[in-house]
């Protein structure tokens, strides 16, 4: 855990090389824990040393031309398109979704990761390879969990941005469900319910007209 901001800060050092659009880094601790606050600042200092310190990431694509950033794209592009021709011959998504392949394909790989990590064929530092001597420092992390009161404040804020917005709710879950059956941008429409309806009226109305997902057993 104590080298997952090393990792993190080469992955998004990448991501923005790539010109990506949306980047999150990860806290060292989130994997166990809502994040403290000294993973979080660490996680986005990440983000403010490669965006504004970092020279090479204000270049567009600065690895443009290279051979093995190119060779690695075509066989990453490859690798997708397989997916994509996987999926597609098994109906589509939902097709897909119904034999429970997209599920069983990230199981699978997980699987195969984890075997690999603890026979030590693909060495992580500081979890199969080059660990501590002294053995891996214990880290005591306070999980966090919040109290009666802020559970009880909680509901009693939902329950009342519920009744402060009634008159309004009930058409606009109405036109809700209204653009998923007429398969319209349902996210345009979402950006105007948030604002009257809670997401469990949303979750509801998106069930009624769109089903609810059963994982095949």
């Amino acid at each position: 855990m104590a080298f997952n901001d090393i990792r993190t800060t080469l992955q998004a050092l990448i991501a923005i090389y790539d010109n990506c659009n949306s980047l999150h880094t990860n806290a060292y601790d989130e994997a166990i824990t809502t994040p403290t606050e000294e993973s979080v600042r660490r996680a986005m200092a990440i983000q403010l040393i490669i965006n504004r310190e970092w020279g090479l990431a204000m270049n567009e694509n600065p690895n443009q031309g290279s051979f093995i950033i190119e060779e690695l794209t075509d066989l990453v592009e490859e690798a997708v398109l397989k997916e994509f021709e996987a999926i597609s011959g098994r109906g589509g998504v939902l097709g897909a979704m119904e034999t429970g392949y997209q599920r069983g394909k990230i199981q699978e790989e997980s699987l195969y990761y984890e075997h690999k990590k603890h026979d030590g064929s693909f060495p992580i530092v500081g979890v199969n390879t080059f660990r501590n001597p002294k053995g891996d420092t214990q880290i005591e992390i306070e999980l966090a969990r919040s109290t009666e009161d802020e559970k009880q404040s909680q509901l009693t804020r939902l329950q009342d941005f519920q009744l402060r917005n009634a008159a309004a709710s009930g058409a606009m879950l109405e036109r809700l469900k209204q653009s998923v059956i007429d398969n319209d941008n349902v996210f345009a429409v979402l950006m105007d319910a948030v604002r009257v309806c809670s997401l469990g009226q949303i979750t509801g109305a998106l069930y009624e007209v769109g089903g609810q997902y059963r994982r095949s057993m």
